[in-house]
């Protein structure tokens, strides 16, 4: 698996690459923003590690920037900035996790470990449907009413979830044990911001509305 580290800080850079090599991982490092969009979106990566303040282009700019180049890429921000906003504005740009600093290795592995599991553990050819929109885990594809449709990998996740759960109401923390996998401040309203995405993406411009909230106890994906 390959995985480029967009990181500035040489001894954190130094730090990630090096216990990443050592579970196996094939890393590059790109210590500017410029670098560090030119490589992911010029070269092949199963994740990207991107951090927030860089020299020459924001990570938050360079993060918009891959994901409009290559939406399926799964992208971990690394920040010393910790407050919700910052989550939210990191996510908002197309991030599919954040992990503040500093931090214990051990998280970063698991987190990358979530990012990318389900790209090699979902069953061949298999598509999933409710009402006019169709999710194809096999190129990672979703489109509605014949109109293709560009998620994030944490947002292909969710959708996913939801749709293996259609007419089925999964709470808050049913979605956090089963779509992030990893330790996970419950009181966060990231759920909220993610289920939010969706519906801009899938329901905004579409009829009939297909996500749908139930007060007090969580959300369901259904045809109504």
């Amino acid at each position: 698996m390959k995985i480029l580290v967009v990181e500035d800080e040489p001894k954190v850079s130094a730090f990630i690459k090096k216990g990443l090599e050592e579970q196996a991982y094939e890393v590059d490092v790109a210590y500017d923003g410029y670098f560090g969009k030119k490589l992911a979106t010029e070269n092949e990566y199963d994740l990207v590690i991107l951090d927030v303040i860089l020299p020459k282009q924001s990570g938050v700019e360079v993060c918009r920037e891959i994901r409009q180049q290559k939406p399926a890429i799964p992208i971990l921000m690394l920040t010393a900035l910790g407050s919700t906003d910052d989550k939210i504005l990191g996510l908002d740009s197309g991030a599919d996790d954040y992990l503040v600093k500093p931090f214990v290795f051990q998280e970063l592995l698991a987190r990358i470990r979530a990012l990318t599991r389900r790209a090699y553990e979902v069953p061949n050819n298999e598509i999933l449907k409710v009402a006019d929109l169709e999710l194809n885990l096999t190129k990672k594809t979703v489109i509605r009413s014949g109109v293709p449709i560009s998620l994030t990998a944490r947002e292909f996740s969710l959708l996913h979830y939801l749709l293996r759960n259609k007419e089925r109401v999964v709470s808050r923390v049913d979605i956090i044990e089963q779509v992030w996998e990893t330790s996970f401040d419950t009181g966060s309203n990231v759920i909220d911001v993610y289920i939010n995405f969706l519906r801009k993406k899938i329901d905004k411009d579409f009829s009939p509305k297909l996500i749908h909230t139930l007060v007090g106890m969580g959300y369901v994906l259904k045809e109504v």
